[in-house]
Formats: C-alpha cells, structure tokens, sequence
C-alpha cells in the first residue's frame, strides 16, 4: 500500500454522501501541544459553506496541524469544532467523511485509475453501474480519459495528481481536505494543477480547505487566506486583503516583496496620517493604531520614479539606484535613500529602461491610496 493510502482508506469510510452538500465549518478555540510544544494557540475559525479557504504560513506555522485536526486524525488538547452547527470534535476521520488529498498522493499501486478512483464507493457500498457512471464522470473530468486501466506507476506526477483528486471527489464529500498537493510538481505542471483545482471547485461547490507555503498559490486559488506563524492565527481576509492590507509586519513581508519606511512624528489630518521620512512628507490613509511613529508600507509594484519631486512633495523619496534585475517584462529597480533605507521598485521593462537613462539619482513616488501604515512594534 502506497504511503498515506492507510489514511485514505480511514477517510473514503463512512456513509454514502448521495448529492451535494458543502459544510459550514467552526473551530473555536482550539489549541494543540505536544509535549511542551504549542502547535495551535487557542485558534477560532469560520470556515464558510462551499468556500475556498487557504492555510498559509511557513515550516512549523501550525497551518497542517491544523488540517489534520479538521480531517480527525489529530484531537485538539482543547477547544471544539463544529460541523453546521453539530459538534464533530470527537469524531472519527471515518465519522467525518472527509475528502483528503495528500502530498504524496497516497494512491494504491497495485490498482488502476478506474479502481483508485472507485475504492471510495466500493466500501460504501454504492451499486456497480452508479459506481462506474461516476468513475467515467470523474476521469472526464479531471482529464484521464484514455489512462483508466494504467497503474499508478505508468502515470506522470500531474496524472497521479488528478486521480487522487478524482478519489477524493468521486463521493461528493462536504469537505474537501488538501495538504500541499502540488509541492512535488514542477512549475508549469503546478500552475496547470492550480487552475484544475479552481475549476473542480466552482464546479462541485464543495468547501475546500487548502495548505500550502506559496504565497501566490494562495493568492491565486482562494476567496479568502488564513495566514498562521507560530501556532497563531494571524490575519484571514480575501487574498487583496491580506495582501493590500495586511494586519502586521509579518504578514506584510510574507506576502510577497514589500519597502518598510520609518515614519516620524506621525500626525492624523481628517482622513490622512503624515510622517517625516529622510526629510520628506509620506501620506497614508489614517488608521486607527497610528501613534507618534510608524512604519509605512508600500508595495514595490505600487511605485513610480520621476526626475524631480512632486509639486506637492507627498510621498516623494529620493533615492540612488544600486541595481537593476531584468525580469522579462518587468524591471527590479533597487535604491538606497540618503539615511540608508532601501526601496525596491517594480516597473514595465522598457519604462525601467526610460528612467534609468536618466541617471543613478531618482525621485520614488506612489499614490497615497496604495501605502498604509504599520505600528512599529508590529
């Protein structure tokens, strides 16, 4: 039996699921330690009906402690869950009747694609010819038409990829588990597997509740993002949110490149907050932690050069270039301002090129509506 087929076997049991029914689901207050180590602390989540939620954070987050608690492999030390309001805490992976898809695919060698497939409704039980309406249906779907008697070993990675996802399905489960499904693949399979998840789940409607460490897997694939960093949840909202407006510093930097400017004497005017930054006059939307000093946050993408300040002033830095990556169609601008802050900035190629020719001193602008403010200690 292949690595983690054991697992699935505990997932495909339970009764038969016979049309679609996607699950609100609530965690309240859970918390788990091992030992002395907290891997969860006191995590309360909702989980909306038919949903695409992201688990994201680095190694050790907390984020696949997590899903396995949510699948019934792992009981929380404390807290409870629920399922449409009814308490699962402690019930079984069986009990659950959970879809999972793991990282190793965990499909059975010995079997072919029609029989992985069907396995989930042979122990349920599910007549022959409803059985084999459903497989032909999933393998059309997942795009395996062709491949139905090969063994696993005889597929690619993507192949494998989409029977497991095809078993996980096949019996319309409410819930829809995936513990970093694509980290084995290359590059262009991933983003291929990326955009046949998205499909799969607008068509079946089930919620899905998805793990991984790519940032812009998450931003992609999600309606909202759940951002975990040791046993904490930290910030959930919809990928612009999390992106745009992110709740810490560690959010901020974990979501992609972002420049940090230190903000003195931060001052609220009406709808704005002004700070001094290597003697010029930044402006962001006010915010309600806004003190005496700050961070401003703008990310690199969101910034535009000029040969010479504003007529305003506003958010103007001058900077000296001190490098320049080629990025195919966009440019990496890279700038230290005069007290030593870096900036990095991101233009179209030949936009870059234009404002390089004008020498290694530039102006860094951006919109006001693009920046926002961070508490210091964040």
């Amino acid at each position: 039996m292949a690595q983690g087929a054991g697992a699935a076997l505990d997932m495909a049991a339970g009764p038969v699921v016979t049309e679609h029914a996607a699950a609100e689901i609530r965690a309240e207050g859970i918390g788990k330690t091992f030992g002395s180590f907290r891997a969860l602390r006191d995590l309360s989540l909702n989980i909306g009906r038919g949903e695409f939620l992201t688990l994201l954070g680095p190694s050790g987050s907390g984020k696949t402690t997590f899903l396995m608690i949510l699948a019934g492999f792992e009981r929380p030390t404390h807290g409870r869950l629920t399922r449409d309001g009814a308490d699962i805490t402690n019930l079984s992976a069986e009990q659950r009747a959970f879809g999972m898809v793991f990282q190793g695919y965990a499909l059975f060698p010995h079997m072919t694609v029609e029989q992985n497939i069907a396995f989930p409704l042979n122990i349920r039980k599910v007549p022959a010819e409803e059985t084999r309406k459903r497989v032909a249906d999933m393998v059309a779907r997942v795009g395996l038409a062709g491949h139905e008697r090969k063994l696993p070993t005889k597929l690619s990675g993507g192949q494998q990829q989409r029977v497991a996802l095809a078993r996980a399905l096949v019996f319309e489960p409410p819930v829809l588990l995936l513990d970093e499904p694509f980290s084995a693949l290359d590059k262009h399979l991933r983003g291929l597997m990326q955009e046949e998840v998205k499909r799969l789940h607008q068509e079946f409607g089930t919620t899905f509740v998805f793990v991984t460490h790519d940032q812009s897997e998450a931003l992609s694939l999600s309606s909202r993002v759940a951002i975990f960093n040791h046993g904490q949840l930290l910030q959930v909202g919809t990928p612009q949110d999390v992106y745009e407006r992110p709740a810490s510093r560690f959010v901020s930097e974990f979501l992609g490149e972002i420049n940090l400017l230190p903000l003195q004497d931060v001052q609220r005017e009406n709808d704005s907050a002004r700070g001094s930054c290597d003697g010029s006059v930044l402006d962001v939307p006010s915010q309600s932690h806004a003190g005496r000093t700050g961070i401003l946050a703008i990310r690199p993408e969101h910034m535009d050069v000029a040969a010479a300040p504003k007529e305003d002033s506003l958010n103007c830095l001058a900077g000296t270039v001190t490098s320049s990556t080629y990025l195919g169609p966009a440019t990496k601008i890279s700038l230290t301002t005069s007290s030593g802050t870096p900036l990095s900035l991101t233009l179209p190629t030949d936009r870059a090129a234009e404002a390089l020719r004008k020498g290694p001193q530039l102006w860094v602008t951006w919109p006001k509506d693009k920046g926002f403010l961070l508490p210091e200690e964040a």
